[in-house]
């Protein structure tokens, strides 16, 4: 199959979503022309506002991987990922983001964003939810103990 192919698949998927109560995207992962991982968006349905479809299909596909790095990996999506899940299709090292729908799309369905990216253009105290970083003597205790780990895995 194609990239076009695969996109019709996270289409389908997200339709399908649709009509079984859930939001209207979908994702899946595809690594050596091979779908290890799917996900449509689960947030309303299990109360987790995480449960994005690429997020559950990345969680599915490490799964069914045995490994927490998914290069070589290409994710097909229904829409173009939100902030969270392009943060989490980095951590998990995907290779190539294939969507349909950009994100003016989602938010004329009423799935706007643009908020989110404006809160990372301003510091933490200015941001709709404040945050305040507290610097205790204990703050750099567990980094200091993750550097001198000899089995800590990098990622």
């Amino acid at each position: 199959m194609d990239d076009q192919s695969f996109l019709k698949v996270a289409i389908a998927m997200a339709a399908e979503n649709v009509e079984q109560g859930g939001g209207p995207f979908g994702a899946l992962i595809v690594k050596d022309g091979q779908v290890v991982g799917r996900g449509v968006n689960q947030v309303t349905k299990t109360n987790d506002p995480t449960a994005h479809a690429e997020v559950v299909a990345i969680r599915e596909a490490c799964r069914n991987l045995g490994q927490f790095k998914l290069d070589g990996c290409v994710l097909y999506t229904s829409c173009e990922p939100c902030p969270m899940c392009l943060g989490a299709i980095y951590w998990a090292h995907i290779s190539r983001i294939v969507y349909a729908a950009g994100k003016t799309d989602a938010a004329r369905a009423g799935f706007d964003d643009s908020f989110i990216y404006e809160q990372f253009a301003v510091g933490p105290q200015d941001r709709t939810i404040p945050a305040r970083g507290i610097t205790l003597k204990e703050t750099a205790e567990p980094f200091r103990r993750w550097q001198n780990l000899a089995s800590r895995i990098e990622y």
